[in-house]
């Protein structure tokens, strides 16, 4: 028996509880791109103590560009966005709900809805459970990016939208910020707020969340509607602290993350960090953000000519950052990452190279270390651990 790992996995996953002990064998859920040779999502075995992943596949789901996954906080269910649009093809957005075996983590559909926009690019579920946030990215300037809200029944079915948004865009590049890009839309870690990251208009939207009021349109614009953002720096992803503090986020198009103070609905901005100072443009690419579950590390991809994971120490008192460490991803185009359930290791899913890498890191330090893995796959693009109940 292994020593219990001293995490607090319920902080991040919800209020369910789950057995989590270093050296344990998960299940790692892999999203990914179809053009190529993936045929969807992979569940595949995860050993805790070594750090390799099974390459043999437990289950392979076949789908349509499912790029992002969302789990349900109790796990039974998983969200995942179809991130079609003209050309591909399945030329319409969809989201599709799958049931989750708490024994054997099985998948099986339950069904699947249109997105009403184009390029479905993320997803999450309101604390509540009731509705999940899908942001349509939407490549193409016509329609351009679109918030949906759809709402979720109790077994996990999705029902078709009732609520939509848009922005105005900044128009400062005239080749990505013509029309509204939304990005991703993270719930406030009080359930009251959403916040929408709209990388063609250069703000993060604020929404009020009430169902109560209205079920069928549970969002009304905050108090503080925005945060403007540097001109042509295209937020991308947010990330709340594990107090609620503060949060974290990516400026994809500058490659820089703002920090932010947050209280009841309202963000304020207090530091700026460079990931990528001084160099070209083709150096500028942020893409994803993911803190240690014990709060004192951050961890950001950026991607572009790059190809980089850098490592931030976390103040505890005020969310700042300072860099400690820059690493090579190994590959090209680290879309996403997640760290392991026992804090051990950081895996990467370098979409364009077509492979995980898994990186080992000193739980005390934060640092990462060598390369334990390079396992091809096809296009990654999301990683999500299963836990033992």
């Amino acid at each position: 028996m292994h020593k219990l790992w001293p995490l607090l996995i319920a902080a991040s996953i919800g209020a369910t509880a789950f057995q989590v002990e270093a050296g344990d064998d998960y299940q790692l859920l892999v999203g990914s791109y179809t053009a190529g040779r993936s045929q969807g999502i992979y569940r595949l075995g995860f050993d805790g103590a070594t750090g390799q992943i099974n390459s043999k596949p437990l289950q392979v789901i076949k789908s349509e560009n499912p790029s992002w996954l969302t789990l349900s906080q109790d796990q039974r269910h998983l969200f995942v966005v179809n991130e079609n649009g003209p050309g591909q093809a399945d030329p319409v957005g969809r989201v599709s709900s799958y049931a989750i075996d708490p024994k054997t983590h099985e998948l099986s559909l339950i069904n699947q809805v249109q997105s009403l926009g184009n390029e479905p690019t993320h997803a999450s579920l309101s604390s509540d459970a009731r509705h999940l946030f899908v942001s349509n990215y939407s490549v193409s300037e016509d329609p351009g990016g679109t918030l949906a809200v759809l709402p979720v029944s109790a077994d996990g079915t999705l029902k078709p939208v009732v609520q939509m948004s848009s922005h105005p865009a900044s128009r400062v590049n005239p080749e990505r910020q013509m029309s509204a890009h939304v990005h991703s839309a993270v719930p406030s870690p009080d359930g009251k707020y959403l916040f929408v990251n709209d990388l063609g208009a250069d703000r993060v939207y604020a929404y009020r969340y009430d169902p109560q009021a209205n079920p069928q349109r549970p969002l009304t614009p905050a108090q503080t509607a925005f945060v403007a953002l540097p001109p042509g720096s295209g937020p991308r992803h947010l990330l709340f602290s594990n107090d609620g503090k503060h949060a974290w986020l990516t400026m994809e198009m500058s490659a820089q993350v703002a920090v932010f103070d947050y209280h009841d609905g309202r963000l304020t901005q207090t530091q700026m960090v460079d990931l990528a100072a001084g160099q070209p443009a083709s150096d500028k690419a942020a893409a994803a953000l993911h803190a240690s579950a014990d709060g004192r590390f951050l961890y950001v991809s950026n991607r572009g000519t790059a190809n980089q994971m850098l490592v931030f120490a976390i103040d505890p008192a005020t969310g700042h950052l300072k860099e400690l460490q820059r690493r090579s991803v190994e590959g090209d185009h680290p879309r996403e990452f997640s760290l392991d359930p026992g804090g051990r290791f950081l895996l990467i899913a370098n979409q364009k190279s077509n492979q995980i890498v898994v990186v080992d890191r000193d739980a005390r330090t934060g640092l990462l270390g060598k390369t334990l893995q390079k396992l091809p796959m096809d296009a990654p693009s999301d990683l999500k651990f299963l836990l033992r109940q």
